[in-house]
């Protein structure tokens, strides 16, 4: 019997029991969809957490007070850095292009009758440059703005719209924290970042402004800086470090009271922690392919009993029994790949209506979908052969006497 002769015949058999059919595709559908929406979800989060730690700037490290270890050293007792310290990197640090020392508090900020709490900083003109990150009107402080410690700030998108509503906030007087401001300019839209905090929330005042004015000191909490080229930033990581370890005295074998971080060191952690859940789940979802082999074993085996005396006459009138193993099984396989193919549909619909939803980029697992198309095709091969070889394996005059 020719394999389309068999196709025709398997295919005639699923067409006469049209809901039963569907049902047992079911549930391969839902497993290879389920597939595929993990899978694009995992690769989906990977690209944000991409793209989100790029938006803190390219090519940058900072250096901050505290165990490597501690991601909030600063109530540990451990010393900030200095303005010595800032120049030492300037001046010994070869590879270093840009350098800001940062300062940071959540402040109260007031307009009128509005007032919130917004995260305030005091930087230099080099933080934008390094940030990328522009103004959409108005302009950046610049370095004679810090050097007269000017009274002058820039705002983020969030504080514009809920101090300023639709007035135009340039060259007006807010208070930051106890001190006046005027504001010079607004800064575009970064969003909300990574760990779920409103970029757009923000303050920013010259350095010597917020560090005499607001925190009342010259220490350093923060200091950010950029090597001449990406390919210099391990070289730069090691030059700060050493030079760092001369200036807070720390000999060799003690532990750091400090650490340079690496957003690349994060977005690697993160894309591993991303790339184990997608596994996990992808893992969880393919327990439903197993089930919908089951499904199809389960339905295959009625099939046999049904259709027993429709074999017996087969066999009677000369059929093999490879050509009975190979019409239930065909059924098996053409019943598991069209359930994969319309689970490919679905998932990829359903990936990118879950995309728009938790706003995540919406990536087409290119690799998953013909895996995942490939094994439903399997689970109808391995879930196929005990029914067809059951049916194969009927004695005929036994099964012609079948009521």
């Amino acid at each position: 019997m020719t394999f389309g002769a068999t196709l025709s015949t398997a295919l005639g058999a699923l067409l006469r029991n049209k809901m039963r059919s569907f049902l047992t595709a079911l549930g391969v559908v839902i497993g290879v969809a389920a597939v595929v929406i993990m899978q694009a979800m995992g690769q989906g989060a990977t690209a944000y957490v991409g793209e989100a730690i790029s938006g803190l700037g390219s090519n940058m490290l900072v250096a901050e007070p505290g165990s490597p270890r501690n991601f909030n050293p600063h109530s540990s007792g451990i010393p900030m850095f200095t303005m010595a310290d800032v120049e030492a990197i300037r001046r010994q640090a070869h590879d270093v292009a840009r350098l800001v020392p940062i300062n940071t508090r959540s402040l109260r900020v007031v307009y009128g009758a509005n007032n919130r709490n917004v995260n305030a900083g005091g930087v230099t003109t080099d933080y934008f440059v390094i940030r990328q990150w522009n103004v959409v009107a108005g302009r950046l402080p610049s370095a004679e703005d810090n050097r007269r410690t000017a009274q002058i700030c820039v705002i983020g998108e969030t504080v514009r719209d809920k101090l300023f509503g639709t007035q135009d906030p340039i060259g007006l007087e807010m208070r930051v924290h106890d001190i006046s401001c005027r504001v010079v300019g607004v800064l575009e839209s970064k969003g909300t970042s990574t760990f779920g905090i409103d970029q757009d929330d923000v303050v920013f005042l010259p350095f010597t402004t917020f560090s005499r004015r607001i925190m009342g000191t010259d220490r350093v909490a923060m200091i950010m800086f950029s090597p001449v080229a990406a390919d210099r930033l391990d070289s730069v990581k090691r030059d700060v470090t050493a030079i760092l370890h001369v200036r807070r005295h720390i000999l060799a074998g003690e532990d750091d009271d400090f650490a340079v971080r690496d957003p690349r060191e994060i977005q690697s952690l993160l894309e591993s922690v991303t790339s184990i859940l997608t596994l996990v789940l992808a893992g969880v979802a393919a327990i439903s392919l197993v089930v919908g082999g089951i499904g199809i074993m389960n339905i295959m085996l009625v099939s046999v009993t049904e259709r027993t005396r429709e074999i017996g006459i087969r066999l009677a009138v000369g059929a093999r029994a490879n050509d009975i193993l190979a019409q239930f099984l065909v059924e098996a396989v053409v019943i598991s790949s069209l359930g994969g193919l319309a689970g490919l549909g679905l998932g990829a619909a359903g990936a990118y209506a879950v995309a728009k939803v938790i706003n995540v980029p919406y990536v087409v697992p290119g690799v998953a979908m013909p895996i995942a198309f490939a094994v439903s095709v399997l689970v109808g091969v391995i879930f196929g052969v005990f029914p067809a070889r059951r049916a194969s394996r009927l004695n005929p005059l036994s099964a012609l006497r079948f009521e």
